[in-house]
C-alpha cells in the first residue's frame, strides 16, 4: 500500500499504547468506513503503535471514530489522535518518508 497515490485525500492518524490494540482498532476502521490503511508504524521507544489511514473526509472521520471506540472498549490507551483533511504537499512528503520505517 506504501506506493499507492493519496493525493488530495484526507489522512486519519491514531497511536495506541499497544501494537495488538492498534490491529483491532485498524480493522474496526476498515469494517466502518471507505479507507485505505496507508501504514502501521510500531513506536521503537515503547509498545505502542501508529496508523495512518487515508480517504475522503467523512470516511476518515468515521472510520476514526470507529477505531477509537474499538480500542476504548479493550482497554487500550489512545497516545493520540488527528484528521487532516487536506494535507499540504511538504505534509505529504513528511508523512511518505516515515511509512515503512
Amino acid at each position: 500500500m506504501v506506493d499507492r497515490e493519496y493525493t488530495g485525500q484526507a489522512i486519519g492518524v491514531f497511536e495506541l499504547d499497544g501494537l495488538m490494540a492498534c490491529y483491532v482498532a485498524l480493522d474496526a476502521a476498515a469494517k466502518a468506513a471507505n479507507v485505505q490503511i496507508q501504514g502501521v508504524e510500531r513506536n521503537r521507544l515503547k509498545s505502542g503503535a501508529c496508523v495512518k489511514m487515508r480517504g475522503d473526509v467523512a470516511n476518515v472521520k468515521a472510520a476514526m471514530e470507529a477505531a477509537l471506540a474499538a480500542a476504548e472498549q479493550i482497554g487500550a490507551k489512545v497516545t493520540a489522535w488527528t484528521v487532516i483533511a487536506a494535507p499540504d504537499a511538504g505534509t505529504e512528503a513528511g508523512i511518505a518518508m516515515t511509512i515503512g520505517k
